[in-house]
C-alpha cells in the first residue's frame, strides 16, 4: 500500500483492498510510535525475543527427543 500511496491515495486503495482507511492510519501510527501499541502486543513482542533466545540456546529444537 505504501508503495502506491503517492500515486493513488490511501482511500481509493482501501476501497479496493477492502479495509477501512482508519485501520491503515492506526497501523501506521502504531508502527511510528511503538509505545502506542496495546499492552498485550508490547508484552508479546518482549516475550518473542525471550522465546527466540531460549530456543537458540536449546540448539533450535522444541521439546525432548
Amino acid at each position: 500500500m505504501d508503495a502506491h500511496r503517492e500515486t493513488y491515495g490511501v482511500e481509493p486503495i482501501c476501497r479496493e483492498v477492502p479495509i477501512a482507511p482508519s485501520t491503515y492510519y492506526a497501523q501506521k501510527a502504531m508502527a511510528a510510535a511503538p509505545e502506542r501499541l496495546p499492552v498485550r502486543l508490547q508484552r508479546d513482542q518482549h516475550l518473542s525475543v525471550e522465546i527466540r533466545r531460549v530456543w537458540m540456546e536449546n540448539q533450535e529444537v522444541y521439546g525432548a527427543k
